[in-house]
Protein backbone atom coordinates (compact mmCIF):
# COMPACT_ATOMS: atom_id res chain seq x y z
CA UNK A 1 0.00 0.00 0.00
CA UNK A 2 2.84 2.36 0.81
CA UNK A 3 4.48 1.54 -2.52
CA UNK A 4 1.32 2.57 -4.36
CA UNK A 5 1.07 5.78 -2.35
CA UNK A 6 4.65 6.67 -3.15
CA UNK A 7 4.02 6.09 -6.84
CA UNK A 8 0.98 8.39 -6.75
CA UNK A 9 2.99 11.06 -4.97
CA UNK A 10 5.70 10.84 -7.61
CA UNK A 11 3.11 11.08 -10.39
CA UNK A 12 1.51 14.09 -8.69
CA UNK A 13 4.88 15.80 -8.29
CA UNK A 14 5.66 15.02 -11.94
CA UNK A 15 2.32 16.48 -13.03
CA UNK A 16 2.97 19.59 -10.94
CA UNK A 17 6.41 20.02 -12.51
CA UNK A 18 4.86 19.64 -15.96
CA UNK A 19 2.24 22.26 -15.17
CA UNK A 20 4.90 24.65 -13.94
CA UNK A 21 7.08 23.92 -16.94
CA UNK A 22 4.19 24.49 -19.37
CA UNK A 23 3.60 27.95 -17.85
CA UNK A 24 7.30 28.75 -18.06
CA UNK A 25 7.46 27.39 -21.61
CA UNK A 26 4.63 29.68 -22.78
CA UNK A 27 6.32 32.65 -21.12
CA UNK A 28 9.65 31.73 -22.73
CA UNK A 29 7.99 31.56 -26.17
CA UNK A 30 6.54 35.04 -25.67
CA UNK A 31 9.94 36.35 -24.60
CA UNK A 32 11.43 34.84 -27.75
CA UNK A 33 8.68 36.23 -30.00
CA UNK A 34 8.68 39.78 -28.63
CA UNK A 35 12.44 39.85 -28.17
CA UNK A 36 13.20 38.77 -31.75
CA UNK A 37 10.47 40.77 -33.47
CA UNK A 38 10.31 43.97 -31.39
CA UNK A 39 13.34 44.51 -29.18
CA UNK A 40 16.17 43.14 -31.33
CA UNK A 41 15.20 45.02 -34.56
CA UNK A 42 14.92 48.34 -32.71
CA UNK A 43 18.32 47.79 -31.07
CA UNK A 44 19.72 46.95 -34.49
CA UNK A 45 18.26 50.19 -35.86
CA UNK A 46 19.91 52.27 -33.13
CA UNK A 47 23.26 50.52 -33.56
CA UNK A 48 23.24 50.91 -37.36
CA UNK A 49 22.48 54.64 -37.04
CA UNK A 50 25.33 55.15 -34.58
CA UNK A 51 27.85 52.61 -35.90
CA UNK A 52 27.21 51.68 -39.57
CA UNK A 53 30.64 50.04 -39.87
CA UNK A 54 30.49 48.34 -36.48
CA UNK A 55 32.32 51.15 -34.67
CA UNK A 56 30.50 54.25 -33.29
CA UNK A 57 30.97 57.17 -35.69
CA UNK A 58 29.49 60.23 -34.04
CA UNK A 59 31.17 62.62 -36.49
CA UNK A 60 29.34 61.03 -39.43
CA UNK A 61 26.10 61.05 -37.45
CA UNK A 62 26.48 64.75 -36.67
CA UNK A 63 27.28 65.66 -40.29
CA UNK A 64 24.26 63.77 -41.57
CA UNK A 65 21.84 65.29 -39.07
CA UNK A 66 23.25 68.79 -39.69
CA UNK A 67 22.93 68.52 -43.49
CA UNK A 68 20.49 70.90 -45.19
CA UNK A 69 18.31 68.08 -46.52
CA UNK A 70 17.81 66.48 -43.11
CA UNK A 71 17.32 69.82 -41.34
CA UNK A 72 14.64 70.89 -43.83
CA UNK A 73 12.90 67.50 -43.65
CA UNK A 74 13.05 67.52 -39.84
CA UNK A 75 11.68 71.07 -39.70
CA UNK A 76 8.82 70.18 -42.02
CA UNK A 77 8.07 67.06 -39.98
CA UNK A 78 7.91 69.03 -36.74
CA UNK A 79 5.85 71.82 -38.29
CA UNK A 80 3.36 69.41 -39.87
CA UNK A 81 3.03 67.31 -36.72
CA UNK A 82 2.64 70.30 -34.40
CA UNK A 83 0.26 72.31 -36.61
CA UNK A 84 -1.97 69.36 -37.48
CA UNK A 85 -2.08 68.39 -33.80
CA UNK A 86 -3.47 71.82 -32.91
CA UNK A 87 -6.24 71.37 -35.48
CA UNK A 88 -6.99 67.85 -34.25
CA UNK A 89 -7.14 69.01 -30.62
CA UNK A 90 -9.64 71.77 -31.44
CA UNK A 91 -11.87 69.52 -33.56
CA UNK A 92 -11.59 66.44 -31.35
CA UNK A 93 -12.22 68.31 -28.09
CA UNK A 94 -15.28 70.06 -29.52
CA UNK A 95 -16.64 66.72 -30.80
CA UNK A 96 -15.98 65.06 -27.42
CA UNK A 97 -17.84 67.83 -25.56
CA UNK A 98 -20.75 67.50 -27.98
CA UNK A 99 -21.04 63.73 -27.51
CA UNK A 100 -20.16 63.37 -23.80
CA UNK A 101 -21.69 66.48 -22.24
CA UNK A 102 -24.59 67.55 -24.45
CA UNK A 103 -28.02 66.14 -25.33
CA UNK A 104 -27.12 65.69 -29.01
CA UNK A 105 -29.54 63.29 -30.69
CA UNK A 106 -28.47 60.23 -32.74
CA UNK A 107 -25.11 60.10 -30.96
CA UNK A 108 -24.32 56.52 -31.96
CA UNK A 109 -24.67 57.25 -35.66
CA UNK A 110 -22.74 60.50 -35.41
CA UNK A 111 -19.88 58.88 -33.46
CA UNK A 112 -19.69 56.06 -36.02
CA UNK A 113 -19.49 58.59 -38.87
CA UNK A 114 -16.90 60.69 -37.00
CA UNK A 115 -14.66 57.68 -36.28
CA UNK A 116 -14.97 56.14 -39.76
CA UNK A 117 -12.37 58.41 -41.48
CA UNK A 118 -9.80 57.27 -38.91
CA UNK A 119 -10.39 53.66 -39.96
CA UNK A 120 -10.01 54.47 -43.65
CA UNK A 121 -6.39 54.09 -44.83
CA UNK A 122 -4.67 57.49 -45.05
CA UNK A 123 -3.62 56.95 -48.65
CA UNK A 124 -7.29 56.41 -49.55
CA UNK A 125 -8.21 59.55 -47.61
CA UNK A 126 -5.60 61.56 -49.51
CA UNK A 127 -6.77 60.17 -52.85
CA UNK A 128 -10.41 60.89 -51.98
CA UNK A 129 -9.69 64.50 -51.09
CA UNK A 130 -7.60 64.97 -54.23
CA UNK A 131 -10.62 63.82 -56.24
CA UNK A 132 -12.97 65.99 -54.13
CA UNK A 133 -11.07 69.15 -55.10
CA UNK A 134 -10.55 68.16 -58.75
CA UNK A 135 -12.28 70.19 -61.54
CA UNK A 136 -14.77 67.33 -62.17
CA UNK A 137 -15.74 66.84 -58.51
CA UNK A 138 -19.30 67.40 -57.20
CA UNK A 139 -18.12 70.45 -55.28
CA UNK A 140 -16.52 71.97 -58.38
CA UNK A 141 -19.69 71.33 -60.40
CA UNK A 142 -21.77 72.96 -57.66
CA UNK A 143 -19.52 76.02 -57.61
CA UNK A 144 -19.73 76.22 -61.38
CA UNK A 145 -23.53 76.03 -61.33
CA UNK A 146 -23.62 78.86 -58.77
CA UNK A 147 -21.19 80.96 -60.83
CA UNK A 148 -18.53 80.87 -58.11
CA UNK A 149 -14.82 80.61 -58.90
CA UNK A 150 -12.99 77.29 -58.52
CA UNK A 151 -9.38 76.19 -58.76
CA UNK A 152 -7.90 76.31 -62.23
CA UNK A 153 -7.22 73.00 -64.05
CA UNK A 154 -3.90 71.62 -62.89
CA UNK A 155 -4.03 73.62 -59.67
CA UNK A 156 -4.40 71.42 -56.59
CA UNK A 157 -4.45 73.27 -53.23
CA UNK A 158 -3.69 70.08 -51.30
CA UNK A 159 -0.25 69.86 -52.92
CA UNK A 160 1.23 72.19 -50.31
CA UNK A 161 2.41 72.28 -46.71
CA UNK A 162 -0.90 73.77 -45.58
CA UNK A 163 -2.81 71.08 -47.48
CA UNK A 164 -0.89 68.33 -45.64
CA UNK A 165 -1.51 70.04 -42.29
CA UNK A 166 -5.25 70.48 -42.85
CA UNK A 167 -5.78 66.93 -44.07
CA UNK A 168 -3.76 65.39 -41.24
CA UNK A 169 -5.55 67.61 -38.72
CA UNK A 170 -9.01 66.46 -39.79
CA UNK A 171 -7.93 62.83 -40.31
CA UNK A 172 -6.48 62.49 -36.78
CA UNK A 173 -9.15 64.45 -34.91
CA UNK A 174 -10.95 61.21 -33.85
CA UNK A 175 -7.84 60.24 -31.85
CA UNK A 176 -8.30 63.30 -29.64
CA UNK A 177 -12.04 62.70 -29.55
CA UNK A 178 -11.62 59.18 -28.13
CA UNK A 179 -9.34 60.19 -25.27
CA UNK A 180 -11.15 63.43 -24.37
CA UNK A 181 -14.56 61.73 -24.45
CA UNK A 182 -13.28 59.16 -21.94
CA UNK A 183 -11.98 61.97 -19.72
CA UNK A 184 -15.21 63.98 -19.88
CA UNK A 185 -17.25 60.94 -18.87
CA UNK A 186 -15.43 61.08 -15.51
CA UNK A 187 -16.33 64.75 -15.02
CA UNK A 188 -17.98 65.24 -11.59
CA UNK A 189 -21.39 66.81 -12.02
CA UNK A 190 -21.30 68.22 -8.47
CA UNK A 191 -18.57 70.73 -9.32
CA UNK A 192 -20.35 71.97 -12.42
CA UNK A 193 -23.71 72.26 -10.66
CA UNK A 194 -22.11 74.12 -7.76
CA UNK A 195 -20.54 76.60 -10.17
CA UNK A 196 -23.85 77.12 -11.96
CA UNK A 197 -25.66 77.72 -8.66
CA UNK A 198 -22.99 80.33 -7.85
CA UNK A 199 -23.90 82.17 -11.06
CA UNK A 200 -21.07 81.04 -13.33
CA UNK A 201 -21.83 81.33 -17.04
CA UNK A 202 -21.46 78.44 -19.48
CA UNK A 203 -18.20 79.80 -20.85
CA UNK A 204 -16.75 80.26 -17.36
CA UNK A 205 -17.73 76.72 -16.40
CA UNK A 206 -16.09 75.49 -19.61
CA UNK A 207 -12.78 77.29 -19.08
CA UNK A 208 -12.49 77.01 -15.28
CA UNK A 209 -13.84 73.51 -14.60
CA UNK A 210 -14.42 71.33 -17.67
CA UNK A 211 -11.23 72.00 -19.66
CA UNK A 212 -8.86 71.99 -16.62
CA UNK A 213 -10.25 68.64 -15.47
CA UNK A 214 -10.03 67.27 -19.01
CA UNK A 215 -6.46 68.52 -19.51
CA UNK A 216 -4.74 65.12 -19.00
CA UNK A 217 -7.06 63.53 -21.56
CA UNK A 218 -6.53 66.41 -24.01
CA UNK A 219 -2.75 66.12 -23.79
CA UNK A 220 -2.95 62.33 -24.09
CA UNK A 221 -4.95 62.75 -27.30
CA UNK A 222 -2.49 65.38 -28.49
CA UNK A 223 0.37 62.92 -27.98
CA UNK A 224 -1.40 60.24 -30.03
CA UNK A 225 -2.15 62.76 -32.76
CA UNK A 226 1.41 64.09 -32.82
CA UNK A 227 2.80 60.57 -33.24
CA UNK A 228 0.21 59.70 -35.89
CA UNK A 229 0.89 62.90 -37.86
CA UNK A 230 4.68 62.56 -37.74
CA UNK A 231 4.50 58.94 -38.89
CA UNK A 232 1.65 59.16 -41.41
CA UNK A 233 3.17 58.00 -44.67
CA UNK A 234 0.04 57.87 -46.85
CA UNK A 235 -0.91 61.55 -46.65
CA UNK A 236 2.67 62.87 -46.50
CA UNK A 237 3.71 60.83 -49.53
CA UNK A 238 0.68 61.43 -51.75
CA UNK A 239 0.62 65.17 -51.06
CA UNK A 240 4.18 66.00 -50.03
CA UNK A 241 6.17 64.31 -52.80
CA UNK A 242 4.29 66.01 -55.69
CA UNK A 243 4.38 69.31 -53.78
CA UNK A 244 8.14 68.95 -53.12
CA UNK A 245 7.61 69.23 -49.37
CA UNK A 246 10.21 66.83 -47.94
CA UNK A 247 9.67 65.19 -44.58
CA UNK A 248 11.68 62.56 -42.76
CA UNK A 249 9.22 59.83 -43.61
CA UNK A 250 9.23 60.62 -47.35
CA UNK A 251 13.02 60.96 -47.20
CA UNK A 252 13.26 57.38 -45.93
CA UNK A 253 10.92 56.17 -48.69
CA UNK A 254 12.69 58.00 -51.50
CA UNK A 255 16.16 56.95 -50.32
CA UNK A 256 15.33 53.24 -50.13
CA UNK A 257 13.19 53.37 -53.27
CA UNK A 258 15.84 55.15 -55.31
CA UNK A 259 19.11 53.74 -53.96
CA UNK A 260 18.15 50.44 -52.33
CA UNK A 261 19.68 48.60 -49.36
CA UNK A 262 22.93 50.55 -49.68
CA UNK A 263 21.04 53.56 -48.28
CA UNK A 264 20.18 51.72 -45.06
CA UNK A 265 22.84 53.42 -42.87
CA UNK A 266 21.40 56.84 -43.75
CA UNK A 267 17.77 55.75 -43.55
CA UNK A 268 18.49 54.27 -40.12
CA UNK A 269 19.43 57.77 -38.98
CA UNK A 270 16.27 59.25 -40.52
CA UNK A 271 14.12 56.56 -38.87
CA UNK A 272 15.85 57.16 -35.55
CA UNK A 273 15.11 60.89 -35.86
CA UNK A 274 11.43 60.08 -36.45
CA UNK A 275 11.45 57.87 -33.35
CA UNK A 276 13.12 60.58 -31.26
CA UNK A 277 10.62 63.22 -32.44
CA UNK A 278 7.60 61.04 -31.67
CA UNK A 279 8.89 59.92 -28.26
CA UNK A 280 9.81 63.50 -27.35
CA UNK A 281 6.32 64.63 -28.32
CA UNK A 282 4.76 61.93 -26.15
CA UNK A 283 7.03 62.80 -23.20
CA UNK A 284 6.25 66.53 -23.51
CA UNK A 285 2.53 65.81 -23.65
CA UNK A 286 2.71 63.57 -20.57
CA UNK A 287 4.64 66.26 -18.67
CA UNK A 288 2.21 69.03 -19.61
CA UNK A 289 -0.81 66.88 -18.83
CA UNK A 290 0.50 65.84 -15.42
CA UNK A 291 1.75 69.19 -14.11
CA UNK A 292 -1.31 69.66 -11.90
CA UNK A 293 -3.29 67.10 -9.91
CA UNK A 294 -6.85 67.03 -11.26
CA UNK A 295 -8.10 63.94 -9.41
CA UNK A 296 -11.50 64.09 -7.77
CA UNK A 297 -12.85 62.06 -4.86
CA UNK A 298 -15.72 59.65 -5.13
CA UNK A 299 -17.48 58.14 -8.10
CA UNK A 300 -18.28 60.88 -10.63
CA UNK A 301 -21.89 61.42 -11.68
CA UNK A 302 -22.31 62.12 -15.40
CA UNK A 303 -23.32 65.68 -16.20
CA UNK A 304 -24.93 66.77 -19.43
CA UNK A 305 -25.75 70.20 -20.74
CA UNK A 306 -28.86 70.99 -22.74
CA UNK A 307 -28.24 72.60 -26.10
CA UNK A 308 -31.40 74.63 -25.62
CA UNK A 309 -32.69 76.77 -28.47
CA UNK A 310 -29.53 76.28 -30.47
CA UNK A 311 -29.98 72.52 -30.58
CA UNK A 312 -31.21 72.32 -34.18
CA UNK A 313 -28.49 74.69 -35.41
CA UNK A 314 -25.71 72.82 -33.58
CA UNK A 315 -26.96 69.45 -34.80
CA UNK A 316 -27.14 70.85 -38.32
CA UNK A 317 -23.53 72.05 -38.14
CA UNK A 318 -22.44 68.68 -36.72
CA UNK A 319 -24.03 66.69 -39.54
CA UNK A 320 -22.87 69.21 -42.13
CA UNK A 321 -19.34 68.56 -40.91
CA UNK A 322 -19.90 64.85 -41.48
CA UNK A 323 -21.12 65.56 -45.00
CA UNK A 324 -18.08 67.70 -45.81
CA UNK A 325 -15.42 65.46 -44.28
CA UNK A 326 -16.88 62.05 -45.13
CA UNK A 327 -19.52 62.11 -47.85
CA UNK A 328 -17.83 64.70 -50.05
CA UNK A 329 -14.46 62.95 -50.49
CA UNK A 330 -16.01 59.46 -50.65
CA UNK A 331 -18.54 60.53 -53.27
CA UNK A 332 -15.78 62.16 -55.33
CA UNK A 333 -13.71 58.98 -55.05
CA UNK A 334 -16.68 56.90 -56.19
CA UNK A 335 -17.34 59.22 -59.14
CA UNK A 336 -13.73 58.90 -60.26
CA UNK A 337 -13.95 55.11 -59.97
CA UNK A 338 -17.10 55.09 -62.14
CA UNK A 339 -15.63 57.12 -65.01
CA UNK A 340 -13.55 55.88 -67.92
CA UNK A 341 -10.70 58.33 -67.39
CA UNK A 342 -9.36 60.67 -64.73
CA UNK A 343 -10.82 64.18 -64.85
CA UNK A 344 -14.00 63.20 -66.72
CA UNK A 345 -17.36 64.33 -65.43
CA UNK A 346 -19.71 61.49 -64.52
CA UNK A 347 -22.40 61.19 -67.20
CA UNK A 348 -24.26 58.30 -68.80
CA UNK A 349 -21.65 58.32 -71.56
CA UNK A 350 -18.66 58.12 -69.19
CA UNK A 351 -20.25 55.79 -66.62
CA UNK A 352 -18.52 52.42 -66.41
CA UNK A 353 -17.89 49.56 -63.98
CA UNK A 354 -14.71 48.56 -65.76
CA UNK A 355 -12.46 49.92 -63.02
CA UNK A 356 -14.20 47.80 -60.38
CA UNK A 357 -14.05 44.76 -62.66
CA UNK A 358 -10.33 45.34 -63.16
CA UNK A 359 -9.79 45.80 -59.45
CA UNK A 360 -11.61 42.57 -58.60
CA UNK A 361 -10.70 40.27 -61.48
CA UNK A 362 -8.95 41.91 -64.41
CA UNK A 363 -5.79 43.31 -62.83
CA UNK A 364 -3.62 40.46 -61.50
CA UNK A 365 -1.36 42.78 -59.45
CA UNK A 366 -4.30 44.16 -57.47
CA UNK A 367 -5.80 40.72 -56.92
CA UNK A 368 -2.43 39.33 -55.85
CA UNK A 369 -1.88 42.27 -53.49
CA UNK A 370 -5.30 41.79 -51.89
CA UNK A 371 -4.80 38.05 -51.42
CA UNK A 372 -1.34 38.65 -49.94
CA UNK A 373 -2.73 41.25 -47.52
CA UNK A 374 -5.65 38.99 -46.59
CA UNK A 375 -3.39 36.01 -45.94
CA UNK A 376 -0.83 38.01 -43.93
CA UNK A 377 -3.52 39.78 -41.93
CA UNK A 378 -5.32 36.53 -41.13
CA UNK A 379 -2.12 34.80 -40.03
CA UNK A 380 -0.98 37.82 -38.01
CA UNK A 381 -4.39 38.13 -36.33
CA UNK A 382 -4.38 34.45 -35.30
CA UNK A 383 -0.84 34.57 -33.89
CA UNK A 384 -1.38 37.91 -32.14
CA UNK A 385 -4.70 36.86 -30.62
CA UNK A 386 -3.16 33.71 -29.15
CA UNK A 387 -0.16 35.69 -27.88
CA UNK A 388 -2.35 38.42 -26.40
CA UNK A 389 -4.52 35.91 -24.53
CA UNK A 390 -1.54 34.36 -22.75
CA UNK A 391 0.25 37.67 -22.23
CA UNK A 392 -2.93 39.22 -20.80
CA UNK A 393 -3.09 36.35 -18.30
CA UNK A 394 0.45 37.04 -17.09
CA UNK A 395 -0.13 40.80 -17.01
CA UNK A 396 -3.37 40.39 -15.03
CA UNK A 397 -2.28 37.81 -12.44
CA UNK A 398 1.48 37.17 -12.81
CA UNK A 399 2.87 40.68 -13.34
CA UNK A 400 6.60 40.19 -12.85
CA UNK A 401 9.31 42.56 -14.07
CA UNK A 402 9.86 40.33 -17.10
CA UNK A 403 6.16 40.41 -18.03
CA UNK A 404 6.02 44.19 -17.60
CA UNK A 405 9.06 44.45 -19.85
CA UNK A 406 7.28 42.44 -22.56
CA UNK A 407 4.26 44.72 -22.26
CA UNK A 408 6.38 47.89 -22.50
CA UNK A 409 8.21 46.49 -25.55
CA UNK A 410 4.92 45.81 -27.34
CA UNK A 411 3.57 49.26 -26.45
CA UNK A 412 6.77 50.98 -27.61
CA UNK A 413 6.75 49.21 -30.97
CA UNK A 414 3.11 50.15 -31.50
CA UNK A 415 3.70 53.78 -30.45
CA UNK A 416 6.53 54.26 -32.92
CA UNK A 417 5.57 55.06 -36.53
CA UNK A 418 5.27 52.01 -38.76
CA UNK A 419 8.03 53.29 -41.04
CA UNK A 420 10.46 52.90 -38.11
CA UNK A 421 9.35 49.29 -37.67
CA UNK A 422 9.85 48.72 -41.39
CA UNK A 423 13.41 50.06 -41.43
CA UNK A 424 14.24 48.08 -38.28
CA UNK A 425 12.86 44.90 -39.85
CA UNK A 426 14.97 45.39 -42.99
CA UNK A 427 18.12 45.91 -40.97
CA UNK A 428 17.50 42.90 -38.72
CA UNK A 429 16.29 40.42 -41.36
CA UNK A 430 18.46 41.50 -44.30
CA UNK A 431 21.18 39.00 -43.45
CA UNK A 432 20.37 35.25 -43.44
CA UNK A 433 19.02 33.96 -40.15
CA UNK A 434 21.41 31.84 -38.07
CA UNK A 435 21.16 28.02 -38.27
CA UNK A 436 18.64 27.95 -41.14
CA UNK A 437 20.73 30.38 -43.26
CA UNK A 438 17.65 31.96 -44.90
CA UNK A 439 17.02 35.68 -45.42
CA UNK A 440 13.48 37.00 -44.94
CA UNK A 441 14.21 40.18 -46.91
CA UNK A 442 12.12 40.36 -50.08
CA UNK A 443 9.61 37.74 -48.86
CA UNK A 444 6.17 37.98 -47.32
CA UNK A 445 7.58 36.67 -44.05
CA UNK A 446 9.40 39.91 -43.27
CA UNK A 447 6.06 41.73 -43.63
CA UNK A 448 4.46 39.21 -41.28
CA UNK A 449 7.28 39.72 -38.77
CA UNK A 450 6.74 43.50 -38.90
CA UNK A 451 2.97 43.06 -38.44
CA UNK A 452 3.52 40.86 -35.38
CA UNK A 453 5.85 43.43 -33.86
CA UNK A 454 3.74 46.47 -34.65
CA UNK A 455 0.19 45.31 -33.88
CA UNK A 456 0.51 43.20 -30.71
CA UNK A 457 -0.54 46.09 -28.46
CA UNK A 458 -3.63 46.63 -30.62
CA UNK A 459 -5.11 43.23 -29.72
CA UNK A 460 -3.59 43.15 -26.23
CA UNK A 461 -5.47 46.23 -24.96
CA UNK A 462 -9.04 44.91 -25.41
CA UNK A 463 -7.91 41.47 -24.21
CA UNK A 464 -6.62 43.04 -20.99
CA UNK A 465 -9.98 44.77 -20.59
CA UNK A 466 -11.64 41.37 -20.85
CA UNK A 467 -9.35 39.80 -18.25
CA UNK A 468 -10.02 42.73 -15.91
CA UNK A 469 -13.65 41.56 -15.71
CA UNK A 470 -12.70 37.97 -14.81
CA UNK A 471 -12.61 36.80 -11.22
CA UNK A 472 -9.17 35.45 -10.20
CA UNK A 473 -10.93 32.95 -7.95
CA UNK A 474 -11.91 30.96 -11.05
CA UNK A 475 -8.27 30.35 -11.89
CA UNK A 476 -7.36 29.64 -8.26
CA UNK A 477 -10.20 27.13 -7.84
CA UNK A 478 -9.18 25.26 -10.97
CA UNK A 479 -5.58 25.25 -9.77
CA UNK A 480 -6.62 23.76 -6.40
CA UNK A 481 -8.54 21.05 -8.24
CA UNK A 482 -5.31 20.07 -10.00
CA UNK A 483 -5.94 21.61 -13.42
CA UNK A 484 -2.76 22.54 -15.26
CA UNK A 485 -2.01 25.88 -16.88
CA UNK A 486 -2.96 24.85 -20.42
CA UNK A 487 -6.18 23.22 -19.26
CA UNK A 488 -7.19 26.23 -17.16
CA UNK A 489 -6.61 28.52 -20.11
CA UNK A 490 -8.42 26.24 -22.55
CA UNK A 491 -11.47 25.34 -20.46
CA UNK A 492 -12.05 28.40 -18.26
CA UNK A 493 -10.19 31.59 -19.09
CA UNK A 494 -10.02 31.59 -22.90
CA UNK A 495 -13.79 31.12 -23.44
CA UNK A 496 -14.52 33.99 -21.04
CA UNK A 497 -11.92 36.34 -22.53
CA UNK A 498 -12.58 35.32 -26.14
CA UNK A 499 -15.10 38.11 -26.98
CA UNK A 500 -12.67 40.86 -25.96
CA UNK A 501 -9.82 39.13 -27.78
CA UNK A 502 -12.05 38.83 -30.86
CA UNK A 503 -12.63 42.60 -30.75
CA UNK A 504 -8.85 43.02 -30.81
CA UNK A 505 -8.67 40.62 -33.73
CA UNK A 506 -11.14 42.78 -35.68
CA UNK A 507 -9.10 45.89 -34.86
CA UNK A 508 -5.98 44.14 -36.21
CA UNK A 509 -7.89 43.30 -39.38
CA UNK A 510 -9.05 46.90 -39.75
CA UNK A 511 -5.51 48.20 -39.30
CA UNK A 512 -3.31 45.59 -40.95
CA UNK A 513 -5.40 44.78 -44.02
CA UNK A 514 -5.17 48.31 -45.42
CA UNK A 515 -2.03 49.63 -43.72
CA UNK A 516 0.84 51.24 -45.60
CA UNK A 517 3.23 52.62 -42.97
CA UNK A 518 4.75 49.24 -42.06
CA UNK A 519 4.81 47.45 -45.41
CA UNK A 520 5.63 50.20 -47.90
CA UNK A 521 9.38 49.62 -47.49
CA UNK A 522 9.06 45.83 -47.32
CA UNK A 523 7.02 45.07 -50.44
CA UNK A 524 8.58 43.97 -53.72
CA UNK A 525 7.20 43.30 -57.19
CA UNK A 526 6.42 39.75 -56.06
CA UNK A 527 5.14 40.52 -52.56
CA UNK A 528 2.75 43.45 -52.94
CA UNK A 529 0.14 44.30 -50.29
CA UNK A 530 -3.04 46.22 -50.94
CA UNK A 531 -2.11 49.34 -48.95
CA UNK A 532 0.91 50.49 -50.98
CA UNK A 533 -0.85 49.45 -54.20
CA UNK A 534 -3.01 52.59 -54.00
CA UNK A 535 0.10 54.80 -54.02
CA UNK A 536 1.77 52.81 -56.81
CA UNK A 537 -1.34 52.93 -59.01
CA UNK A 538 -1.74 56.68 -58.50
CA UNK A 539 1.96 57.29 -59.20
CA UNK A 540 1.65 55.17 -62.35
CA UNK A 541 -1.20 57.28 -63.76
CA UNK A 542 -4.04 54.82 -63.04
CA UNK A 543 -6.05 57.21 -60.87
CA UNK A 544 -9.45 55.71 -61.79
CA UNK A 545 -8.29 52.19 -60.96
CA UNK A 546 -6.73 53.46 -57.73
CA UNK A 547 -10.06 55.10 -56.86
CA UNK A 548 -11.90 51.81 -57.45
CA UNK A 549 -9.47 49.96 -55.17
CA UNK A 550 -9.92 52.71 -52.58
CA UNK A 551 -13.71 52.36 -52.69
CA UNK A 552 -13.42 48.61 -52.19
CA UNK A 553 -11.11 49.16 -49.22
CA UNK A 554 -13.65 51.54 -47.64
CA UNK A 555 -16.34 48.89 -48.16
CA UNK A 556 -14.21 46.26 -46.40
CA UNK A 557 -13.59 48.68 -43.49
CA UNK A 558 -17.33 49.33 -43.10
CA UNK A 559 -18.12 45.60 -43.17
CA UNK A 560 -15.50 44.86 -40.50
CA UNK A 561 -16.73 47.73 -38.32
CA UNK A 562 -20.28 46.44 -38.71
CA UNK A 563 -19.16 42.94 -37.67
CA UNK A 564 -17.43 44.30 -34.59
CA UNK A 565 -20.50 46.36 -33.71
CA UNK A 566 -22.62 43.19 -33.72
CA UNK A 567 -20.31 41.85 -31.00
CA UNK A 568 -20.49 45.04 -28.92
CA UNK A 569 -23.05 43.70 -26.43
CA UNK A 570 -20.62 40.99 -25.29
CA UNK A 571 -17.64 43.32 -24.98
CA UNK A 572 -16.42 45.56 -22.16
CA UNK A 573 -17.49 49.19 -22.50
CA UNK A 574 -15.05 51.22 -24.57
CA UNK A 575 -13.28 48.30 -26.28
CA UNK A 576 -14.58 49.40 -29.68
CA UNK A 577 -13.55 53.01 -30.28
CA UNK A 578 -16.78 53.96 -32.06
CA UNK A 579 -19.03 52.81 -29.23
CA UNK A 580 -20.98 55.79 -27.89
Amino acid sequence: MSVVSNEWRQLARGGQRFRLNSEKLILALMVLLIGLLSVAPLLRLVWTAIAPQGVPDLARLTRLIASDRVLIASGNTLLIAFSSTLISVLLGTAAAWLVALSDLRAKIAWVFAFILPLMIPPQVTALAWLQALAPSSPLALLFGALGLPWFAPGEQPLYSLSGIVLLLGTHNAPLVFLTVRAGLRRLPADLVEAAQVSGASRMRVLFTIILPLARPAIFAGAALTFVAAAGNFGIQAMLGIPARVPTLITLVYQQLNGIGPSALPNTAVYALLIAVITLAGMAASAWLGGRHDVRVNGAPRLWQQSLGRGRIAIEGVAWLWMALTLLLPVSALLMTALTRGFGQALTWQTLTLENFRSALWGYPAVRHAFMTSLGLTTLAAIILTATALFLAYFLSWRRTKLVRGLWLASELTYALPGIVTGVAAILFFLRPLPIINVSLYGTVWIILAAYLANFLALVLRPTLAGFAQLEPALDEAARLCGAGFIRRMRDILLPLAAPSALAGTVLVFLTALNEIQVSVLLVTSQTQTIGPTIVFLDEGGSASLAAAVGCLMILVVCLLMGLATRLARRLPQGVLPWQA
